[in-house]
């Protein structure tokens, strides 16, 4: 009977998060339907049902769904997913809960290595390879920003000093792109704006495919680091105590979040407050900070709130689009300064 009562709670958070994921599971499907239900034109879900099932087919309906529709509604699932899910590897590492891809300048270094690619000469002779290229050169990006925001956060312990770092790193890489801007062409410069102004919308099944091929397999081997994830929550010493090699996996947690916000950004651009906010949303919708549940948890939101995000940036003002990071800043805004406020009163 103790025994019974004592498992209680146990039984109770789990059923608690159960329900969790199934509501965000169905609120990511919900999603996935209205983006291909709504648009200029809106369908019926009887017609959208059709045209999936009928791929082959030479009606308007079908190609809108399967070559314009389907591939934003995916897209903007998985780069959702992936964003939040390296903004929760960088929480952790760094053990601070206001630091993401976005804050930290690891967007705005993937930024300006694409810039270097769209606005100079580099990309010549690649077109074909256009999407792998910009990858590849947001990855160094990335990488770069992230070594330098390390390198300087183990000199210093202040998580604010970190913020201010990560906000410094993120006006000089702004700098250097707006320096390449004023010296590149028209047509170049006309690409990279709207790029940089963060969207799903244009998506090929190609670049389709390379976010889902990479962004799978960085995300499949983030899941079965979960359980060290934890254990170097408690602290370095203890994580080495539970045989964890710390400075292989420091770089393992640091390559996966660098490569994951890359990969989002050379296809997407630059996309704010997901990978900051979305992790905090999760730890208070499932009740824990264990990774295990987390990193799905995370994923399941962060495509919930990104495929809202880019539906309400297509439909607010249509037919005119707005910027993504504009529409995601509402969201992540408002639980940064909550954030804020709340370590400042503790």
């Amino acid at each position: 009977m103790n025994a019974e009562i004592a498992a209680a709670p146990a039984r109770a958070a789990l059923d608690r998060r159960t329900l969790a994921f199934a509501v965000l599971a169905g609120l990511v499907a919900l999603m996935m339907l209205l983006n291909l239900r709504i648009g200029s034109i809106s369908y019926t879900t009887a017609e959208i049902v059709d045209a999936l099932l009928n791929p082959g087919s030479s009606s308007d309906l079908a190609y809108i769904v399967w070559n314009i529709r389907l591939p934003r509604a995916v897209s903007a699932v998985m780069g959702g997913a992936f964003l939040a899910t390296s903004g929760l590897l960088l929480q952790v590492y760094f053990r601070n809960p206001i630091v993401g891809p976005f804050i930290l300048g690891i967007s705005s270094g993937a930024t300006v290595m694409v810039s270097l690619v769209m606005l100079t000469s580099l990309g010549l002779g690649f077109g074909a390879y256009a999407p792998f290229l910009n990858t590849i050169s947001a990855c160094i990006g990335a990488y770069a920003v992230t070594l330098v925001v390390v390198a300087i956060a183990s000199r210093v312990k202040s998580g604010v000093t970190l913020l201010i770092v990560g906000l410094m790193m993120g006006y000089l890489c702004g700098a250097f792109t707006s320096i390449l801007t004023a010296l590149a062409e028209k047509e170049s410069i006309k690409g990279f704006v709207l790029w940089q102004m963060g969207s799903f919308s244009g998506f090929k099944w190609i670049e389709v495919w390379l976010l889902a091929g990479v962004g799978g397999a960085l995300l499949g081997g983030i899941y079965l680091l979960a359980k060290p994830l934890n254990a170097f929550l408690l602290g370095e010493d203890y994580a080495a105590s539970m045989g964890v090699d710390i400075r292989r996996f420091r770089v393992m947690i640091l390559l996966a979040a660098s490569s994951l916000a890359g990969l989002v950004t050379s296809l997407a651009g630059p996309v704010a407050f997901i990978g900051l906010a979305i992790p905090h949303m999760a730890r208070l919708t499932l009740g824990t900070s264990d990774n295990r549940i987390l990193v799905p948890g995370a994923c399941l939101m962060g495509a919930f709130v990104t495929s809202l995000c880019d539906l309400i940036a297509r439909m607010w003002l249509s037919p005119v689009e707005l910027p993504l990071s504009a529409i995601t800043a509402f969201f992540g805004a408002p639980i940064v300064i909550g954030l804020l406020l709340k370590r400042g009163m503790r």
